[in-house]
């Protein structure tokens, strides 16, 4: 039977205790003496089921990809658990970026399998009066040595994909336009149009059209490669001042989250500035030069070779059509990926054929005046009337509309004049229409 008085006294247990204690400790100390503390943590690492990989932020002077991408999308991975983030905004963003700091692990779950990631730092001895950083940046991924092949070839992808969405999700369009100053020849403003293809008045089946085939586009990287054919596409938008061709780049635009780079010929000098615009865009952007029939006196290649110059496009004393075409085709427009060049003019017939060829235009987009289907996409933008409300005055809209011609910038000015009564701008839009068929 148990019985108290079977105890030792706490004196005799507490005296044991300090024994212990105390012999642990000389161990301790002899074996730091005997054997090095890196030799234990590596034994202690040989022994362990976890690895770990290290992501470097550079690799002497090039940026690692990887780790911008892991900086990203774990900023989008925090927990109630981490205790410090990094916030910052970029002057010409709209969003703040937040991002992860040191010593903060953050646990990823991938298919089955738990991931650990930290970042670290490392000081790093640089010369005196350098501008160089001082300090390393690196992450470790720490994962079950059985998953290596998983992270390796599934996990990692993973996060590079997922970073490029959330950058994509995030992008703040910029509007880029020539800029001697600057450093690679291009100055940028945040593009705030509020164009999307909801909102823009033009023939639904080109509107659906046009979509798809942008779509299509941005997912065909493999396709392009396969191929042999630089990633890039080419459109031409044709029509009337006043249909739409601005706002539907912008709309294009502000749909894939391209940047805008507007070329207007006559602030470039000659072919090799040509050339160095372009090396000067970014992938997945949109270059567009307007009114290529008058933005600048491009003559035939005819012309080029009976005065004398290089059909090729060597002269660089000014801007040639040859050089314009290599431009848009040559190896240089090789130099980047996921590039969309938009040709606008008002009059198509006034182009060169080389301009139109497969392969520099790859789709011409006709601008045409307002169509009935044009007008009830205004109708709801500006007045939020549907044609089921007003099907009356609607009905009667749309008869005028297939007698005269009127631009979708007409009709939307007409739709802004001030009255809060929608009968009263849809009644004044009619009386604007018969005169303008009184007066064809």
């Amino acid at each position: 039977m148990f019985s108290y008085e079977s105890l030792p006294a706490p004196k005799t247990v507490l005296s044991a205790a300090a024994s212990l204690t105390a012999s642990a400790f000389l161990f301790k100390t002899i074996a730091s003496d005997l054997i090095p503390t890196d030799y234990i943590k590596a034994l202690f690492k040989r022994l362990s089921a976890e690895l770990t990989v290290v992501i470097e932020e550079s690799d002497g002077l090039t940026p690692d990809q990887l780790f911008e991408a892991a900086n990203v999308y774990l900023g989008s991975k925090l927990s109630p658990s981490t205790h410090r983030i990094k916030v910052s905004k970029p002057e010409k963003d709209d969003e703040l970026t937040v991002k992860v700091d040191r010593n903060q692990p953050i646990i990823d779950t991938f298919q089955t399998m738990k991931c650990k990631w930290t970042l670290l730092t490392e000081r790093i001895e640089v010369p005196a009066n350098s501008n160089a950083r001082s300090e390393l940046r690196f992450f470790e991924l720490s994962f079950h040595k059985k998953h290596k092949e998983t992270v390796l070839k599934q996990y990692l992808p993973y996060v590079l994909k997922k970073a490029k969405e959330i950058k994509d999700e995030k992008k703040t369009v910029k509007l880029h336009t020539v800029d001697y100053n600057g450093t690679d020849y291009w100055g940028s403003v945040v593009l705030n149009h509020p164009a999307t293809f909801e909102t823009m008045a033009m023939d639904p089946d080109k509107k659906v059209e046009l979509l798809e085939d942008l779509d299509m586009f941005v997912n065909r990287k493999d396709y392009y490669r396969r191929v042999g054919k630089a990633w890039k596409r080419g459109y031409l938008f044709y029509g009337p001042p006043g249909t739409g061709k601005s706002s539907l780049v912008a709309a294009m635009a502000n749909h894939l989250k391209f940047d805008v780079y507007d070329l207007d010929l006559k602030e470039v000098q000659c072919n090799s500035d040509l050339r160095r615009l372009l090396i000067g865009t970014k992938n997945r952007s949109i270059l567009v030069i307007e009114d290529i029939d008058c933005n600048i006196g491009l003559q035939s290649r005819a012309s080029e070779k009976e005065e004398g110059q290089n059909p090729n496009g060597d002269d660089d004393d000014k801007i040639t059509l040859s050089g314009l075409l290599n431009f848009v085709d040559g190896l240089w427009s090789s130099c980047g990926d996921e590039r969309i060049i938009v040709f606008t003019t008002n009059h198509k017939e006034r182009l060169d054929a080389a301009l139109l060829r497969p392969g520099r235009m790859d789709v011409e987009v006709e601008m045409s005046y307002c169509s009935y289907g044009g007008f009830k996409v205004l109708a709801s933008t500006y007045l939020q009337v549907k044609e089921e409300e007003k099907m009356e005055l609607f009905g009667e809209i749309e008869g005028l509309l297939k007698k005269v011609e009127v631009t979708p910038a007409e009709i939307a000015g007409e739709l802004m004049k001030k009255s809060d009564d929608v009968e009263i701008v849809l009644g004044n839009l009619i009386q604007w229409l018969r005169m303008k068929e009184e007066s064809v």
